[in-house]
């Protein structure tokens, strides 16, 4: 009979609407992996009689669905997690950590929740960058750990690390240290013109990604006309559509372009890479498109980096004295 390979870790990506769960053995390898669809904002539902607390069981309910079996097969592992797991509408509020941060501290200030009987859980601190308007971030500071211990080391001095998404951020990494990050909301942008306003009202889905309509509206905001800004542009959209120059199938890969291609203007504008590596994290289809935009304005070197998360946990408990053995 062969027996399973022996586990070191269990590591949660708890974010908003999704709860990823690995099995880590001690060398960072990932043994198993599961995808639920518990994120902290759609939690599964629990007994209305239960008398822990309602949120706090359906927190329960979740753990147990993305690792109980796990910690039942091999008792004693260590569970950590990152992401929005720790924030106030968590499971419980993770302090952040200030920026610039070191990636070493970060698993010095863990958050514990204890669970009675039950593995307690371990969360990740976000980071919060102060200044005229403030910045925020969980659960791509371990991201980024993954990301850095993932690179060469030519490669690390100097980085700036975009992570594409439904908030996308920009982080600048000099060694071992995030130094700054900025946010743009680019994602839930584009699902809230689609899904909420007139732009949505003429599109229609097509056999597939329109690239063509998709590099029309990078090309757009990057011309003289896209100097008015995204709430000028987006409304040609429609207008262009009208006009017979867009086709339907195409409206919503256009918006796509034009949204990407303002935040990618404006962030090399603002902070342009100059000896930095450009470092794409994220899922691959999308950093595809950011990899376009980004050689629309003249980056086209790019490093793409996988499986930073699970990798940024397994660090980040192994800095905290967590891992099994």
């Amino acid at each position: 009979m062969i027996q399973a390979a022996r586990a070191a870790l269990i590591a949660l990506d708890w974010g908003t609407s999704s709860l990823r769960a690995y099995r880590l053995d001690a060398h960072g390898n990932v043994l198993d992996a599961r995808n639920l669809p518990w994120g902290i904002m759609r939690l599964p539902e629990a007994d209305p009689g239960d008398a822990g607390g309602s949120l706090h069981a359906r927190f329960e309910i979740a753990f147990e669905a993305a690792c109980g079996d796990w910690l039942r097969q091999q008792p004693g592992l260590a569970v950590i997690a990152c992401g929005m797991v720790g924030s106030a509408q968590g499971w419980r509020e993770a302090p952040y950590l200030d920026v610039p941060a070191g990636l070493p501290d970060i698993g010095s200030t863990l958050t514990r929740v204890d669970r009675g009987q039950g593995t307690p859980l371990h969360i990740v601190p976000g980071l919060s960058q102060g200044g005229a308007l403030p910045n925020v971030m969980r659960g791509e500071e371990t991201q980024i750990a993954g990301i850095v211990a993932g690179l060469p080391s030519h490669q690390t001095p100097n980085l700036l690390v975009c992570l594409p998404g439904t908030h996308s951020k920009w982080v600048r990494v000099t060694g071992q240290r995030i130094a700054h990050f900025d946010t743009f909301m680019t994602g839930e942008v584009y699902a809230a013109l689609r899904e909420h306003t007139l732009l949505g009202r003429t599109m229609r889905d097509g056999q597939g990604e329109d690239a063509q309509s998709f590099a029309q509206g990078l090309a757009v905001a990057g011309t003289p006309e896209g100097r008015a800004g995204v709430l000028s542009t987006i409304f040609s959209t429609r207008t262009l559509g009208l006009a017979g120059r867009l086709p339907a199938t195409g409206q919503a890969d256009y918006l796509s372009g034009l949204l990407i291609g303002h935040e990618v203007a404006s962030l090399l504008a603002m902070r342009a890479p100059a000896q930095a590596t450009l470092v794409l994290c994220g899922q691959a289809s999308l950093c595809a498109r950011y990899e376009q935009a980004l050689a629309y304005y003249g980056v086209r070197d790019v490093v793409h980096a996988p499986q930073a998360t699970e990798r940024g946990l397994w660090l980040i408990a192994r800095g905290a004295g967590l891992l099994a053995g």
